[in-house]
């Protein structure tokens, strides 16, 4: 199993989520953050006067996938999210020992 952690722009949201659920991924984790990348934020003009916008508002995805679709996932998410500019996110991928549900006691890829 494979955990996915994409952070990407927030107008993308619904896209990326459209285009997971056509492959299989039926769920996942939103979380709305704020940080920076090599743009190190931006300055926009307020009533005249300049002020510096440090950390951007992006969307964090946190998404549990079986192993063989995990590559699958991640191109998905390029593809959905991606617009070529600076700014259009990052995806990391880790290696997920184990999951459980709650509900029914199902552990492993089962639990997903």
């Amino acid at each position: 199993m494979k955990m996915i952690v994409a952070v990407i722009q927030p107008h993308k949201l619904d896209n990326v989520r459209e285009a997971l659920g056509e492959i299989g991924v039926d769920g996942m984790t939103v979380s709305e953050v704020k940080g920076y990348g090599r743009q190190k934020g931006h300055t926009e003009i307020y009533r005249g006067t300049e002020y510096a916008i440090h950390y951007v508002p992006k969307i964090k995805l946190e998404i549990a996938v079986k192993s063989g679709i995990a590559e699958q996932a991640i191109e998905t998410i390029q593809a959905a999210a991606g617009q070529g500019k600076i700014g259009d996110g990052k995806i990391f991928v880790f290696d997920l020992q184990d999951a459980l549900r709650i509900r029914t006691g199902e552990a492993g890829e089962d639990a997903l």
